[in-house]
């Protein structure tokens, strides 16, 4: 057991767990925001339209307790607008948690014009002093 545990206290494991456990949570308020909030409005400016309803059925059953063969489009439009939704807020937030880090500053060799460091005085790509 020691060995797991520092696994994933040496490893991104524990944090990609976390990551994975908060994305589950995000997914299903951004599915409820979807189908609860933004669809419903929608749907009444489209003509009263339930978008999880529409389907076209391939194939009627005769059991009123099995369903009917269908392509169900109208979850398929509800489960794109979710993706677009949680693309947007993923997006949003590693734009606010994940900052790019400033390039360390560097001098170009006049010759080759090969970054180097600030600080070195021969280039590293043709050997000329710079």
């Amino acid at each position: 057991m020691s060995g797991f545990k520092e696994f994933l206290v040496k490893t991104n494991a524990l944090a990609l767990a976390i990551a994975f456990i908060i994305g589950v949570a995000l997914a299903n308020v951004v599915n409820s925001l979807v189908n609860d909030i933004i669809m419903p409005p929608v749907g009444l400016l489209l003509g009263g339209i339930d978008f999880s309803k529409l389907e076209i059925v391939l194939k009627k059953s005769t059991d009123p307790n099995v369903a009917d063969t269908a392509i169900r489009y109208g979850l398929f439009i509800n489960w794109i607008i979710a993706f677009i939704v949680i693309a947007l807020v993923a997006w949003w937030l590693s734009r606010l948690f994940i900052k790019e880090e400033e390039p360390e500053p560097t001098k170009t060799c006049p010759f080759c014009k090969t970054d180097n460091a600030v600080d070195a005085s021969k280039c590293k790509a043709c050997a000329s002093a710079i």
